[in-house]
């Protein structure tokens, strides 16, 4: 064979070895741009809202509307790997939707949305799964306080303990842990905020990741489960929202806001309640915390209950309004120590 031939062979293998490495790496790269969806997916983290059925009226205990404005927030503003579900009070009829789940976030009357799955809850919470309850679902009976919510969370609300006066509250975050990050030191809020839990017996295991002092001026309204251990629990710091971490690896937290959907308009109000969210699912919170926009009366307005010619429009929260009003009228009578 002469020279030239097999020049022209060498040539040959040469160019084709580069082709098939071209092909190789092209194909490389399709597949790998074939995964990132699939791989996101997988890595977010899920976190599913329970909303409980209309409940007061317009305007208060929106848990749809609540739950939905949250996840908004998680799913197309904070940047964040989740993925955040909203569900209705019949959840339970289909309980695929717990399938992967990282974190249960539960806004109702009571245990009204959870009532019949209590026993399924806590094998979730023994997988690891962190529970958050807010506002009225944080006062369950007192046996279910008992064998579920305290070993859950670390505390709960109870009957002839616990009180519910609505108050303008200033609220103070703990520094240094990560439900902080990114909000004010120090905000104030008019709700209904609950005090005086009860907690497991070790104390000093829960976190009190929100205080407030209550006081006698703060104070707009004393309302039905108004007792001497609200009165005696006056001018000290209260816990508005705690956090326990469980012997199961999982997450629990606790906050007794909530009551007016206004309120998810302040954006101490709203970050502080995201990062315990994102927290409580086992997530590491952002430096500058959770992002959101900021909400406007329009997107308050949004997926509210139906009361039909009850409807009321929800407003911007006026706190120059609610610290005009005059402190509440005391009853001594349902101050008196038994």
């Amino acid at each position: 064979m002469s020279v030239s031939r097999l020049e022209g062979r060498g040539i040959f293998s040469v160019w084709f070895g580069q082709m098939m490495k071209r092909i190789a790496s092209i194909l490389a790269m399709t597949a790998l741009l074939s995964v990132p969806a699939t791989c996101e997916e997988s890595a977010a983290t899920k976190i599913v809202f329970i909303a409980g059925a209309k409940s007061h009226g317009s305007g208060d205990h929106e848990f749809r509307a609540g739950c939905m404005l949250l996840a908004k927030a998680l799913n197309e503003q904070s940047g964040l790997p989740v993925k955040a579900e909203v569900v209705g009070p019949d959840w339970g009829k289909d309980k695929s939707v717990m399938d992967g789940v990282d974190g249960v976030v539960v806004y109702c009357d009571a245990s009204t949305a959870i009532k019949n799955d209590m026993e399924f809850l806590d094998s979730l919470a023994k997988k690891g799964v962190g529970l958050m309850f807010m506002h009225y679902a944080v006062h369950p009976t007192v046996e279910v306080g008992e064998k579920y919510y305290r070993p859950w969370m670390g505390a709960a609300m109870e009957d002839d303990f616990s009180v519910n006066p609505h108050w303008l509250a200033e609220l103070k975050v703990m520094p240094g842990h990560p439900i902080s990050q990114g909000v004010p030191e120090k905000f104030e809020s008019f709700d209904e905020f609950y005090y005086n839990m009860r907690f497991i017996k070790d104390r000093a295991k829960v976190l009190d990741l929100v205080t407030a002092i209550p006081t006698r001026e703060r104070m707009r309204n004393y309302i039905n489960m108004w007792n001497w251990h609200g009165a005696e629990g006056m001018d000290s710091p209260q816990s508005m929202m705690w956090g326990y971490e469980r012997q199961d690896g999982g997450r629990g937290v606790g906050f007794t806001g909530g009551h007016y959907h206004c309120n998810w308009a302040l954006d101490g109000f709203r970050t502080v309640v995201l990062n315990a969210i994102v927290w409580c699912a086992g997530m590491e919170v952002p430096e500058g915390g959770v992002k959101s926009e900021k909400v406007t009366e329009d997107q308050l307005n949004e997926n509210l209950d139906d009361y039909g010619d009850k409807m009321k429009r929800v407003k911007l929260p006026d706190l120059d309004a609610i610290r005009k009003m005059p402190a509440a009228r005391i009853d001594e009578k349902r101050e008196k120590r038994p």
